[in-house]
């Protein structure tokens, strides 16, 4: 009985994951899965057979991309409300407040995004909300992520002033705008939308505390199959501590290929710029590794009490120092064969020392590593923060991917959006290429990892660390059907131009998400 046929798929540049290099050939699908890859073009009876046929030409077939770090919630904090992006005088930020609460009626606080500290003054600002608005709590998010205009209602209700409006501190209105239904569902249909043009079709969510409510809409759209993005969330405690109840309910609640609960995630230092980050010795010129204090017994504690029950973490560490202390708590966790039982992990690790590694690597632990992470700012400040904090002799460790790759540790693709915006190609002019902005040579190039290993880490390193690498994550006959489709090689593309390369085509569960050809 001949196979039914669903959708053939030929390309010049198929990237399945399993090797280095694309082949020419062809992919069908049948339903959700891949039912057959061929070489070459495929012969008349299999065309036959096909209910569409997409034919490409030098256009790369990939795995689904897989972002490992991503907060939702945080990108969404930045269309909610009042667009005040267009605002410069405290009478159009009155009307604009006026007209949103006349129309909106909202129950809580009034929210509102894009405000530019340089076209409106915070005191301004915060005068008139105080002044029009005192009995109402208001907070305004600036265009820059990083602060907001609020009035004295809003601090008292929040806890939280315009000079601690942290991601961290968000926990405590998420309850009001992530059970806002008329908000949420436009707000993730369009992220999810924006993820697929990026050809992610997977993410793995930061959730803080219980997710406050968001995880109803989430089963909501599961029951509807309505997802066009794999979302597996992560519990990150910053208002309550760790919550097993809680992790053990989203077990139960969430079983399928779209979403699952994964386990917990927290910070543990901060950056070295910032001299926050824990090093194994001082920093240059001082007499500290760490100006902060780090509750390393409370998050051994937490970790080891999760691996108990079957629940996995990641841990977020920048400094060395961090990054030895966590593989002394992964080393206690319960192992499967020598290597980690439960895929516990660890973000970013900026700066690393080789013999971590290769403790990491030994017990099999995953790094979701940001590989856009050199975009954020220019190469003169990176290197004079590099020089400044540790020298260059231990500069020399500094985003070390390819020790990580050699140790064995399983490397992710990440990029803790919304600070960065998921990005294969600009992945891989930073962290291949190993350039920076405003830099003509290549930085540490010896620290690199190459094109393949970078494609591996978006796919099926994405896809190991969270438990579906039998189902996802490269391109094999019975895997399902999620692939991205760039409109070059990126395998064989000039590193120095490499970011212009863009996303044609993303297929999600055997259905076209975003096509663009």
């Amino acid at each position: 009985m001949n196979m039914k046929i669903d959708l053939i798929i030929t390309s010049n540049n198929i990237f399945s994951g399993l090797d280095e290099e694309c082949f020419e050939g062809y992919i069908c699908v049948a339903g959700n899965r891949i039912s057959k890859i061929g070489r070459g073009m495929p012969d008349e009876s299999i065309y036959n057979r096909a209910k569409k046929v997409i034919a490409l030409n030098d256009e790369m077939i990939m795995p689904g991309i897989v972002d490992t770090h991503t907060f939702f919630s945080g990108y969404a904090i930045f269309h909610l409300g009042v667009d005040a992006s267009d605002i410069s005088t405290g009478d159009q930020l009155n009307c604009a407040l006026a007209a949103y609460i006349n129309e909106k009626n909202p129950i809580g606080a009034v929210f509102g995004h894009g405000w530019n500290p340089e076209r409106l003054d915070q005191e301004a600002g915060e005068t008139l909300l105080e002044e029009k608005y005192g009995e109402k709590p208001v907070i305004i998010f600036a265009s820059d992520r990083g602060s907001c205009i609020m009035n004295g209602k809003a601090k008292e209700i929040y806890g939280f002033t315009s000079e601690t409006c942290y991601p961290e501190s968000y926990h405590r209105i998420m309850k009001e705008y992530l059970n806002d239904r008329e908000f949420i569902e436009s707000e993730f249909a369009d992220y999810m939308s924006m993820m697929n043009q990026k050809g992610v079709t997977t993410v793995k969510e930061m959730g803080f505390d219980d997710f406050y409510g968001f995880t109803d809409y989430l089963k909501e759209l599961e029951r509807k199959d309505k997802f066009t993005l794999r979302t597996f969330f992560m519990s990150q405690p910053v208002g309550v501590p760790m919550n097993l109840k809680y992790a053990k309910r989203m077990r139960k609640m969430f079983t399928g290929e779209k979403i699952r609960f994964s386990g917990f995630n927290r910070m543990t230092d901060g950056t070295i710029a910032s001299y926050k980050g824990e090093l194994k010795e001082p920093y240059e010129n001082e007499s500290f590794s760490c100006n902060l204090e780090i509750p390393w017994s409370e998050i051994e504690d937490d970790v080891l009490a999760a691996d108990r029950e079957g629940f996995r973490w990641t841990l977020h560490a920048q400094g060395d120092g961090a990054v030895g202390h966590i593989a002394d708590i992964y080393e206690k966790c319960q192992m499967e064969d020598g290597k980690l039982k439960n895929k516990h992990g660890l973000t970013d690790m900026e700066f690393t020392h080789p013999n971590d590694l290769k403790r990491l690597g030994k017990i099999g632990a995953v790094g979701e590593i940001y590989f856009q992470i050199m975009s954020l700012d220019p190469a003169n400040v990176l290197l004079e923060n590099m020089n400044k904090t540790i020298g260059k002799e231990r500069g020399r460790r500094y985003w070390n991917r390819r020790n990580m790759q050699d140790a064995g540790i399983t490397l992710c693709g990440a990029t803790d959006l919304p600070l960065m915006i998921t990005d294969v190609p600009e992945g891989i002019f930073y962290s291949s290429g190993g350039y920076m902005d405003g830099r003509d040579e290549p930085f540490q190039k010896e620290n690199t990892i190459s094109i393949p290993e970078q494609l591996k880490a978006w796919t099926i390193g994405g896809q190991k660390s969270l438990g579906m690498d039998d189902a996802l994550g490269t391109i094999e006959e019975g895997k399902i059907a999620d692939f991205a489709v760039f409109d070059r090689n990126l395998l064989q593309a000039d590193i120095k131009t490499v970011r212009n390369a863009k996303v044609v085509m993303t297929i999600m569960d055997g259905k076209v998400v975003f096509e663009k050809i």
